[in-house]
């Protein structure tokens, strides 16, 4: 907490952790904290009403022709447990500002003008509106960072790659691997503190993550999503405080009654991003977030955002040894869904690695289907995951992997080279490229067929033009179109009871129509 790249640079109220965040295609959150936090067995929550949230903006620097305000508040991560200390936040605040132009820069100041408490000036540009031929320039997606030297190096890298965007799958300060009492990180908190009541988390890391963050993300939107190191429970069951209270998403601007999860527009690319642990269940009194999710996808032109991104934290197709198979429940409600809809990429973390799959659905290959993409390689404490479930030894047990929050579902493969199995015996044909590496990646959309994934390890960071796997990712709506058959009152019962989409079977079509072309041939 000493490092330069940590420690609080600013003296009373003046902001510090300043933050962006897309709200709409006009509009953006910022976000910062002022005061100090507390932490001890005794802390004093402070009043958020004592300071004001305003920004300042403008299209010229030093002139700042609107101004808006928004909400300050605080949270409380509380232990009432011998040994274990309580932590109360410092002032957290949230301005939406709107009416922006896109494609234009803007400069802002944020803080407190009575007391006056500004901060210095800041510029960010404005992303391109929603339509066909119109993207960001670059968007950087990383997860599972934390804070460490790694870290440190990631996100160096990603700066010198420029993005306009930056999507963060999840796990993002590791404040849950810090023991209050010493500030010794550990990669099993449980099997190093047995006797401890609680996974105490240290507080002050978020803290620390915000300042080093800022530097980038005060110039960058960054839209997050919530992974298990966030979970943070503590006193009466409360869990995910600090993530709820420190970020602002636009859950209300694209209808969700919840942060968890949301959607929004950045050009003509359409994110959608899952919560792993909230309810993900397509049936029953809690579920929410699929009947949101749903409702999202119908609402998709593609015609304005032709591509459909989604991200989430842990994946649902993994290699590894690690989390092998830990969210089959998650996929098998949800899959069919996404693959209706024709999502064109779907990135996540938790896995401390880089895997790229090849397209698929059902652990079945298909030209229809998402790229899977695994990005949990930001440079957390808990190092780098170097096992494959497919080499000898290798393979978990069924009682192996279970999630913090979910049901599991583990299961032996149907049908395939891994018929019977729990486990491939080789690299499965599904993943394309694996490696144990840390790093991120760029994803350049060129236009509504063609965008060029690029996946940086940290290692290669002082080369030219070097990336550790690079790939054109190719959309081919013309025959992978959503069916319109699906369509109604009761889509969700035809989408989750049909055995096969039908928006991939004008390939094997093809194929018949050709088949009996060469059978007439013959006879002839």
């Amino acid at each position: 907490m000493d490092d330069p790249r940590l420690k609080k640079n600013v003296t009373s109220m003046f902001p510090e952790q300043i933050a962006l965040a897309l709200s709409t295609p006009t509009s953006m959150w910022v976000s910062w904290v002022t005061g100090d936090a507390q932490i001890g067995p005794n802390v004093t929550a402070l009043d958020p009403t004592s300071v004001a949230s305003e920004v300042w903006y403008g299209k010229e620097s030093g002139k700042y022709s609107s101004k808006k305000r928004g909400n300050a508040t605080v949270y409380s991560q509380l232990y009432p447990f011998e040994g274990l200390f309580n932590y109360t936040s410092a002032i957290i605040h949230h301005v939406r500002i709107d009416g922006l132009e896109p494609e234009t820069k803007y400069y802002y100041r944020c803080g407190d003008s009575s007391l006056p408490a500004m901060s210095e000036e800041h510029v960010f540009e404005t992303l391109p509106l929603p339509a066909q031929n119109s993207y960001p320039r670059r968007i950087a997606v990383i997860g599972d960072l934390g804070l460490t030297r790694n870290s440190s190096t990631t996100i160096d890298h990603l700066s010198k790659n420029d993005p306009s965007l930056i999507l963060m799958v999840g796990d993002l300060t590791y404040a849950n691997q810090y023991l209050t009492t010493g500030g010794k990180g550990v990669p099993c908190f449980s099997c190093a503190f047995p006797d401890a009541p609680i996974r105490e988390t240290y507080q002050p890391r978020w803290d620390g993550w915000g300042r080093f963050m800022e530097p980038l993300v005060s110039r960058v939107p960054m839209m997050v999503i919530e992974g298990n190191h966030e979970i943070e429970p503590q006193a009466a069951g409360i869990t995910f405080k600090s993530y709820l209270t420190r970020f602002a998403v636009p859950a209300k601007e694209s209808g969700s009654n919840s942060n968890f999860y949301y959607s929004f527009d950045a050009g003509g690319v359409h994110f959608i991003m899952l919560g792993a642990y909230v309810d993900y269940n397509s049936t029953g009194e809690n579920g929410a977030q699929y009947a949101w999710l749903k409702e999202d996808l119908r609402k998709v032109d593609r015609t304005v955002t032709p591509w459909l991104v989604a991200a989430w934290h842990p994946p649902w197709y993994n290699s590894y040894s690690s989390h092998y198979q830990e969210f089959e429940c998650m996929r098998q409600e949800m899959e069919q869904l996404l693959y209706h809809y024709g999502v064109d990429i779907v990135f996540s973390g938790h896995v401390h690695a880089y895997e790229r799959m090849n397209r698929v659905y059902n652990y079945t290959l298909d030209a229809c289907g998402p790229i899977y993409i695994t990005v949990g390689d930001g440079g957390n404490i808990e190092k780098v995951d170097v096992d494959h479930a497919d080499e000898p030894g290798n393979c978990p047990s069924q009682g192996d992997n279970m999630p913090e929050i979910g049901g599991v579902c583990h299961l032996n493969f149907s049908s395939g080279p891994a018929k019977g199995n729990f486990c491939w015996d080789r690299q499965p044909e599904w993943s394309a490229y694996r490696e144990s590496s840390f790093g991120h990646g760029i994803l350049e959309v060129l236009n509504s067929t063609y965008a060029l994934w690029s996946w940086h390890r940290n290692q290669d960071t002082y080369k030219e033009d070097s990336p550790g796997d690079q790939i054109y990712i190719v959309r081919q709506p013309d025959i992978c179109s959503p069916s319109t058959s699906l369509k109604g009152n009761n889509e969700s019962e035809q989408v989750k009871g049909a055995a096969v989409s039908a928006k991939c079977l004008c390939v094997p079509l093809l194929f018949l129509v050709a088949f009996v072309i060469y059978q007439l041939l013959l006879c002839d």
